[in-house]
């Protein structure tokens, strides 16, 4: 067991939380009433980050792929809810028989430098060895560095060049194995 997986969720999440206050997960779908605001929020985030850059607007990406690749057994959408609200997301997609992406990772910027992110990608990655994966992979692109920072803390290799600089390198891959 890692470290990270030791962790309760109040020592994940900054400040003294009481059970019924502590962040939930619930695994749903991007049709989910839930998502579909966490989805709208990402692209607004996106767009106000990246405009124009990648020669389409960000709904473009966010509607990519259909529901299903983001759904049982294929996938998952996750949700992190604290006193009813949505606080955080993320999914992942099947790659292959051994790999899946994560996407869509979300936290409200209310909640933002709590450790809901890393809380996020622990689930998703727990959920993906649960279903028998070994592998994920991800990307970000050159406008999040907070994001960059996130996946080298958590063990994710960089599949770029770190020394060169962020808008030369565009898209930003990772991968990890899990154990």
């Amino acid at each position: 067991m890692t470290r990270l997986e030791a962790l309760t969720v109040p020592e994940l999440v900054e400040g003294p939380l009481r059970p019924a206050q502590g962040p939930t997960f619930r695994h749903a779908t991007p049709l989910d009433p839930q998502a579909r605001i966490v989805l709208a929020d990402l692209e607004r985030e996106y767009d106000a980050r990246y405009g124009n850059l990648f020669g389409e607007p960000a709904s473009t990406e966010i509607n990519r792929y259909p529901a299903e690749v983001f759904s049982a057994p294929a996938g998952t959408f996750l949700l992190v809810e604290t006193d009813g609200r949505v606080v955080s997301a993320g999914a992942f997609m099947t790659i292959d028989a051994a790999t899946v992406e994560v996407k869509r990772m979300w936290t409200h910027s209310d909640h933002r430098g709590r450790g809901l992110a890393k809380l996020v990608l622990a689930e998703l990655e727990a959920e993906a060895r649960r279903r028998g994966f070994s592998r994920v992979v991800l990307s970000t692109g050159p406008r999040q560095p907070e994001a960059v920072r996130l996946y080298l803390a958590t063990g994710y290799t960089p599949l770029f060049d770190r020394s060169l600089p962020p808008e030369e390198i565009v898209i930003h891959h990772f991968e990890k194995e899990l154990s």
